[in-house]
């Protein structure tokens, strides 16, 4: 989520994924996928680098995560990188 600031100064976080819009002229409006707009007092350069900074943040949660290590453990998550590996040749 990102946090972004009404013109009445109240924030309120929401979900980048769902903007479908923004403009700006001269205030900064979102509209989501859904049709719900709202105005802003950031500007479109900053909701921009807030929803980049959220999804390199997102990123970089999801590589800091652990991984399966071998039989044994108990996160039953397989790497990219190894997924092929881990499919038994049977079932290719």
């Amino acid at each position: 989520m990102i946090v972004v600031t009404r013109l009445n100064n109240t924030r309120f976080a929401v979900n980048p994924d769902l903007i479908e819009r923004i403009q700006s002229s001269p205030d900064t409006t979102l509209t989501l996928v859904g049709g719900t707009s709202y105005i802003v007092t950031e500007t479109m350069d900053e909701v921009i680098e807030m929803i980049a900074a959220y999804r390199a943040g997102v990123i970089a949660r999801a590589r800091a995560m652990p991984t399966f290590d071998g039989p044994g453990t108990s996160l039953g998550v397989v790497p990219f990188d190894r997924a092929e590996r881990a499919v038994p040749s049977g079932s290719r």
